[in-house]
């Protein structure tokens, strides 16, 4: 499994995971929040599958892997 989430986009998903799951105790207080885990967890381990099925990749490529 090779990484295909960059940097930014990483940032990007923690900070949404982290107002989602924030939702569940703040806000509206529904369930709905704790989908704010799947950003948290594509974020941390680097790897989005939606991505893969997409054909996208926002990480740096290295020069080895050509």
């Amino acid at each position: 499994m090779s990484r295909n989430v960059g940097n930014l986009d990483r940032i990007l998903r923690v900070i949404l995971g982290v107002v989602l799951i924030s939702l569940v105790f703040v806000g509206p207080k529904t369930a709905w929040g704790w989908i704010g885990v799947i950003p948290l967890v594509t974020a941390f381990i680097g790897f989005c599958p939606a991505y893969r099925l997409l054909g996208i990749c926002t990480a740096a490529r290295n020069s080895k892997e050509a």
